[in-house]
């Protein structure tokens, strides 16, 4: 019985340690961060915010995403009006290199493998040297289902603070620093 036991257990154990690797080795999106930036933990939920506008550019597929402070703004003109964001404002925008649907009648290009999320949120204290937003990027591996903050070496190239999109966003500084139409519904 005592040998029965110990097997038993050390089967347990094993299992149990199995288990724990694999948790382990599983990274959660939400525990990333940009360096002195933001974190992705700060746009939990984005997966279900409303599409503000889709975009192709250098041959990858984008979809832009915004919270319902930001679509509320859109859909009172903003920036259009000239009027800026009001605090609280998110986006994020979702980056795929595109695919062809061999089975679907057309064979259309779709969204295949993901290649990165970045964010904007519009915080006029937090963010006041930066226009009043802060920015991050995370690249994703699809091989070990992973993001890490973007770097200086990719294009564009991403800094390690939240600042880092101001550079890229000061010619649009007349629209709030948003490049993003809001499509006609």
């Amino acid at each position: 019985m005592r040998k029965t036991t110990l097997i038993g257990l050390g089967i347990l154990v094993s299992v149990f340690v199995l288990a724990a690797g694999v948790a382990i080795s599983a990274q959660d999106k939400y525990t990333v961060e940009v360096p002195g930036g933001l974190a992705f933990s700060e746009f939990r939920g984005y997966e279900d915010w409303s599409v503000v506008a889709m975009s192709e550019n250098d041959g990858k597929f984008a979809v832009i995403l915004g919270n319902p402070v930001a679509i509320a703004a859109f859909k009172d003109g903003v920036p259009g009006n000239g009027k800026p964001f009001p605090d609280g404002a998110m986006l994020a925008k979702i980056h795929w290199d595109p695919k062809k649907q061999e089975t679907y009648p057309g064979q259309p290009m779709v969204p295949g493998t993901h290649l990165n999320s970045h964010f904007m949120e519009k915080d006029s204290k937090r963010f006041a040297d930066s226009g009043g937003w802060g920015w991050a990027a995370f690249e994703y591996d699809a091989a070990t289902d992973t993001f890490r903050p973007r770097n200086e070496t990719e294009s564009p190239p991403q800094g390690h603070d939240a600042k880092c999109g101001l550079a890229c966003h000061t010619i649009v500084k007349g629209r709030d620093y948003v490049f993003t139409e809001y499509g006609k519904r």
